[in-house]
């Protein structure tokens, strides 16, 4: 038997913008708009206008989740929905209500609510304004739009995250072109990475001002994390892997929980000419408004290889002409995802968290297992057989207790997702819920790991 720790918390993710439809917002977000202007971008032309309908179905859809075992449930507030006016920092009266009853309806179900402030949902007035987290006011509104959900809801909140990996929202909207602005610019980028510190920072400033630091409640981050692998021993390739940890890593975590950036990562973008613009002030801000506790999303490795390209050549500064990504030979495949599996990564990060981040307390915020048409492994009666993702969440759940066992400090482990949800430019192509939503009836039910999920969720662990 694989017992947890007592008071151990099984719980599910999810986000606003993917779960709770667009409905009576009276902001677009960044997505809201992409859709709006571009469909064609988005799998079989499906938006986050309805998504799983939680707006709606909440009421539904929670006693559903308890039933499936989740007792924590951990969700994104949309900045564009929840603010009237973005400087006034003024809100929706209506979306008050609607996140007040939703909250209400959780902790009636015997569900905790752990709220997320950013789940890449910029407000595109923001992004056309100022650029989003290109600007520095936008930090100061977000600080403002944080304080105003504690305000409103921190009676009956006890755990708040500023990010939903940052990381991303550099790779997707500043690098890559994934996620909108849909820009490529490496050197602005890093000013983004800088702006997004500073902005958790802040917020977490606000958090203090009115709880203070008893632990009674507590304000964290969620990061995407996994260690960066080296593609062999040498040289090169070991230097690749350090540069790749330091930028996907380091560049989130150690601010987050040391208070300051890697000396190693600065003195490589100084040298490049491309590091972020600071003050004396906001880092002395940054050094000491770090995080009360660490959520962790894992779902793949990280390898790297040496560029085949040296980063000396004349070429725009991208943070890949340190690194090539790797892909190893006989890797076990996720292959509807693209994403390879490797379990043992997590207890390697609940290992570097024992020992190079204080202990701080941490748990998996997000890990789950996307498929694509599901209806496949559905059985007579219609559910879906999902063996595969129990094995999945098994060997991940073991490598995460041989990490708490050695004597790393998570408390908790969370599914993506508890519903099937819509997936940002990828929508429904790729199913992760306990439970499945049938999206053109929004009729729900438990997959076979919603209950294999409860009975572990009950014993606190599993044969």
């Amino acid at each position: 038997m694989f017992e947890f720790p007592k008071n151990f918390a099984w719980g599910a993710a999810t986000s606003g913008p993917q779960s709770e439809g667009n409905f009576k917002k009276k902001h677009q977000n960044v997505f809201d708009y992409w859709y709006a202007k571009d469909p064609k971008a988005f799998y079989a032309g499906v938006g986050p206008d309805t998504a799983s309908n939680f707006y709606n179905d909440y009421r539904e859809d929670i006693p559903l989740m308890r039933q499936a075992g989740i007792k924590v449930l951990r969700t994104s507030i949309q900045w564009s929905r929840l603010i009237a006016d973005f400087e006034k920092c003024s809100v929706d009266e209506e979306a008050v209500a609607f996140y007040n009853d939703m909250i209400d309806t959780l902790l009636e179900n015997g569900i905790t609510p752990y709220l997320n402030l950013c789940h890449f949902d910029m407000p595109v007035e923001l992004q056309h304004k100022y650029g989003g987290f290109e600007s520095k006011h936008v930090t100061d509104l977000f600080a403002g739009y944080a304080k105003r959900c504690f305000e409103l809801f921190g009676d009956r909140v006890d755990h708040w995250f500023t990010f939903n990996e940052p990381k991303v929202i550099l790779d997707g909207g500043y690098l890559y072109q994934f996620h909108y602005p849909l820009k490529v610019d490496g050197p602005l980028a890093v000013q983004v990475a800088y702006n997004l510190n500073l902005a958790s920072a802040k917020a977490i400033a606000e958090f203090r001002k009115l709880y203070g630091n008893d632990g009674t409640k507590k304000i964290g981050t969620i990061l995407n994390l996994t260690p960066a692998y080296a593609a062999s021993e040498s040289k090169a390739d070991q230097a690749a892997a350090e540069f790749a940890e330091l930028w996907a890593n380091k560049m989130f975590l150690d601010p987050a929980v040391l208070g300051e950036f890697p000396s190693k990562l600065v003195e490589i973008l100084e040298k490049d000419g491309v590091l972020w613009e600071a003050t004396p002030e906001e880092l002395a801000l940054i050094k000491q408004d770090t995080v009360d506790l660490l959520g962790i999303n894992f779902y793949h490795p990280f390898r790297v290889k040496a560029p085949e390209i040296s980063a000396k050549s004349l070429q725009d500064w991208m943070p890949d002409i340190y690194f090539d990504n790797y892909e190893m030979p006989g890797r076990v495949m996720n292959v509807d995802k693209g994403w390879e599996i490797y379990p043992e990564a997590l207890y390697d990060i609940a290992l570097n968290i024992r020992d190079n981040y204080h202990n701080i307390e941490w748990f998996v915020s997000e890990n789950g297992m996307g498929v694509s048409r599901e209806e496949r492994f559905m059985d007579e009666h219609g559910m879906v057989c999902d063996d595969y993702r129990i094995e999945f969440l098994k060997e991940h759940l073991r490598a995460l207790h041989r990490g708490i066992t050695a004597g790393s400090n998570c408390h908790g482990y969370f599914v993506w997702t508890g519903i099937d949800c819509w997936s940002w430019q990828n929508a429904y192509r790729n199913r992760y819920g306990l439970i499945r939503d049938e999206i053109h009836t929004q009729t729900k039910t438990l997959k076979k790991s919603g209950y294999w999920f409860a009975k572990v969720s009950a014993q606190n662990g599993f044969e």
